[in-house]
Formats: C-alpha cells, sequence, structure tokens
C-alpha cells in the first residue's frame, strides 16, 4: 500500500512538473499590424489569411492604437478601419475569440507607429491627470469592444546609433567625452519618466483587475531598459513582457555599415547588449521571473546596397554600404524584406540563370545557431545590383524558440504575422516562420 501511494505522489510531482514546464514555455504572442490590411497587392493580410495562424497563437496583439496629445485618451490611429459600426477590426477581431476559444487578444498602443509628435508618450506621463485620462479611456475601449487586456508597445526614445568613424576622429570624440563634451542624452528627464512609468503601470493594472483585463509591456527594438523601466517596481503588476530584442543594426540606424540586425548570443568586438541573451538577462537580473519573458522573433530581414568598397566574401560586418534600397514588392518598405520577399531571391531553379538586379542571393546559414542567416549578391561589373541582406527565416525562428525553452522563459513573441509567408509561396507551408517557432517550443 504504501508502495503504491509513493508511486501515485511520485507521478503526481512529475506529471506538475511537466504542466508547470508546459506553461512557462507555451506562450505564442502574435502580432498583427493593421497597416498590413490597407496594403495592396500580395502583400495584404486580410482576416482569412489570418486565420490559419490563429490555432498556434495564444495571445494576439493587435495593433495599433495610439495617443490623443490634446485629451491624453487612447485612441484608434484608423477609426474608419477599426471603429465602423458593425464591421471595425476592433469587433471583427475580438470575436475571433468565439472561433478559437484559447485565444486572448489584446490591443497595443504605440509600437513605434504613432510617430504624430512622439514626445507625447512623454507629456503625458508627467502629469497624474494625464494618466488618468488614460486609463479611464483604455479601460472603456477594451470593455466596449470585448478586448482581453492592454499591451504598451511604448514609444520611449531609441538609443543614439553607434556611429562609423575614422582612426582620427575616434581619437577626437574620445577626447570630446573625457572633457565633459559627450553625446547628448536621449532623453535628459530619464528618471523622472521613469517613476512616472512606474505610477502608470501601477495605476493601469488596479484599474483592469475588476475586469480581468491582462496588462503587458513590449519593449520596443533599442530602448534601454534601465533608463526607462523600473523593472522590479513594475514586474508585479505586468502578467508579461514581450522583448522585441532585433533590429540592432538598421538601414536607417547604420546606412554604412552591415550587420546581424537580430543575433542571440554576443558577437566579437560588437555592442556586448545587442543581442537577445544581453536583453534577457538584464531583465533576469532584474528580479522579473522567466516565465514572464517572451522573446520576439522578427519575420522579416534587413537589407542594405552593397557598394564596390563592401568586399565580396558577405561576411558581417559588411563596411561602405548604402541605404538605398528599392522597397519590396510585397511590403513596399525600404530597407525591409518579408520572409517570403527574402526566399523568392535566394538561388532556385526559376532565377538561376538571372543576372543584374534579378540575380539570385547568396545563403549563408548559422551552424553555430548563434549569431543568425543572411544573403548576398555583390556588386556587378558595374558596381550596381549589390545587396546584403540579414534575416529570420524558419531554422533561425527555432533556434531562438530552442532558446527559449532552454532558458526556461514564458515563451516567444511574432512580429508580425503579416510580414511571415502567410500565402505559403515558399515552402507551401503558411505561416512557416511561426511554425517552426512553435514546434521547437
Amino acid at each position: 500500500m504504501k508502495i503504491i501511494t509513493l508511486l501515485a505522489v511520485f507521478t503526481a510531482v512529475i506529471l506538475t512538473d511537466k504542466v508547470s514546464r508546459a506553461d512557462s514555455a507555451g506562450k505564442v504572442i502574435c502580432y498583427y499590424d493593421s497597416s498590413s490590411f490597407v496594403r495592396e497587392g500580395l502583400g495584404k493580410l486580410v482576416l482569412n489569411d489570418l486565420e490559419p495562424a490563429l490555432s498556434f497563437c495564444t495571445h494576439l496583439v493587435y495593433g495599433y492604437s495610439g495617443l490623443n496629445a490634446e485629451t491624453n485618451k487612447l485612441i484608434s490611429l484608423k477609426e474608419s478601419l477599426d471603429l465602423d459600426q458593425g464591421k471595425g477590426h476592433y469587433r471583427v477581431i475580438t470575436n475571433l475569440k468565439r472561433k478559437y476559444p484559447q485565444l486572448k487578444v489584446l490591443l497595443s498602443i504605440g509600437g513605434n507607429v504613432d510617430l504624430e509628435t512622439p514626445e507625447k508618450y512623454m507629456t503625458m506621463l508627467e502629469s497624474s491627470g494625464g494618466r488618468i485620462a488614460f486609463i479611464n479611456s483604455a479601460h472603456a475601449m477594451l470593455k466596449t469592444y470585448d478586448f482581453d487586456g492592454l499591451d504598451l508597445a511604448w514609444q520611449f526614445p531609441p538609443n543614439k546609433p553607434k556611429k562609423i568613424r575614422g582612426a582620427v576622429k575616434s581619437v577626437f570624440h574620445k577626447l570630446k567625452k573625457i572633457f565633459g563634451g559627450g553625446n547628448t542624452p536621449v532623453d535628459e528627464k530619464a528618471d523622472e519618466h521613469r517613476e512616472e512609468f512606474t505610477a502608470l503601470v501601477r495605476e493601469l493594472k488596479n484599474s483592469f483587475r475588476h475586469e480581468g483585463f491582462l496588462l503587458s509591456l513590449t519593449v520596443l527594438p533599442n530602448v534601454n531598459s534601465t533608463m526607462f523601466y523600473d523593472i522590479p517596481a513594475i514586474i508585479n503588476y505586468l502578467d508579461f513582457v514581450n522583448l522585441a530584442a532585433f533590429d540592432f543594426q538598421t538601414p536607417d540606424r547604420n546606412p554604412k555599415e552591415a550587420d546581424y540586425p537580430a543575433p542571440i548570443y554576443e558577437l566579437n568586438e560588437r555592442n556586448p547588449n545587442s543581442n537577445i541573451n544581453a536583453q534577457v538577462q538584464l531583465w533576469l537580473s532584474n528580479r522579473c521571473p522567466a516565465s514572464k519573458i517572451n522573446v520576439g522573433i522578427p519575420t522579416f530581414g534587413r537589407v542594405w546596397k552593397m557598394t564596390e568598397d563592401s568586399g565580396i566574401t558577405g561576411v558581417p560586418p559588411i563596411p561602405e554600404t548604402e541605404n538605398e534600397v528599392a522597397p519590396g514588392p510585397q511590403t513596399g518598405i525600404s530597407g525591409l524584406y518579408s520572409w517570403p520577399e527574402t526566399c523568392a531571391k535566394l538561388l532556385n531553379p526559376n532565377n538561376a540563370h538571372l543576372k543584374g538586379e534579378d540575380a539570385p542571393f547568396r545563403k549563408v546559414g548559422d551552424p553555430t545557431k548563434r549569431f543568425g542567416t543572411y544573403a548576398y549578391r555583390v556588386p556587378d561589373e558595374s558596381g550596381e545590383h549589390g545587396l546584403w541582406v540579414g534575416y529570420e527565416d524558419p531554422d533561425t525562428a527555432g533556434n531562438k524558440a530552442a532558446y527559449v525553452r532552454a532558458k526556461g522563459l514564458g515563451g516567444i513573441a511574432i512580429f508580425d504575422l503579416s510580414y511571415d509567408d502567410f500565402r505559403g509561396t515558399c515552402s507551401g507551408d503558411k505561416f512557416p516562420i511561426l511554425r517552426a517557432a512553435k514546434y521547437r517550443l
């Protein structure tokens, strides 16, 4: 009898451990930026195209709402799309929960999309009355349209990009810093804004408790978490945190040098903070539970123009690049290729013999599973058509999900569904990056 009892207890412990481990690495946060709905052509993601992804997602984050600078209220940035009576996206999106009952739908604010007077995000924090107006409007919006919670993709000022300097300029810059002439800070009132954001998070969560609304935080790319987030003070008020740990290098920020946009680990002679592991460790070291951290996985790549002086090896960092790349045919965004746009440029039977701007890219994989994949095409005899792209594909997304599982983190966050191959044009599978990451969890 004692043996049976011990076996029962042992079995219960094993099952409990399996359940807790599954919960700790089970969240799949899927971002859906509604701007993809108004695109033209193959990049347009309509709701019928969205649905195949939802069985893989635990949470759908719908973006992006904004902030009214005069009233400090939460507002839709596309009222005709989101709020149209009876068929607005807010209502249609939350109604998807009837078909996918496991799904939680959150409304996100900011996201580096609400770019009209972005300083309003700092100004609102400075007033208790402004915070109250925002909280009341957010509560009303969530309840009216049946959202499950609010995601704060707060538009704090990003870090300044590292400048590429020659030897003489580097020496002059170091002397300038020694004598007090360094760079101006990204936010002279950062300490105040950190305290005020803590107050906003606390007041929001207290307002949400009665309705049971979720509250999450999206740390946008290149935002200094140490500067703007009092992590120990806010973490108990947040249900989870999504680290958008990518875009460390972009053509806009770093036009003269191309490099891995989203490495998992630190690269030699690079900024030690410009990688996923450093961002995760920062939050863990500030008493954030591992189960609340979700690692962001982009579904796109960043692309630079290679020049005659960029070299021919393709090995990053690539010097002497330019930010003059024509927009991709589906997304229409300069310096960004969605996964299907990148996939179409890799060597395949249809492009193997093409030349010039149609010539295929050479892919270089990542056997170390630490840094990412890139592809390139060196300039031709005329010095044109050279491109370099560091990108995410199903394999690298799987590697990042494996990292999440190994570290016992909360899950993954896919940025964003509209840049994944939602039509299945590359391999035949729809949403292959989402699928690969989900399966590796």
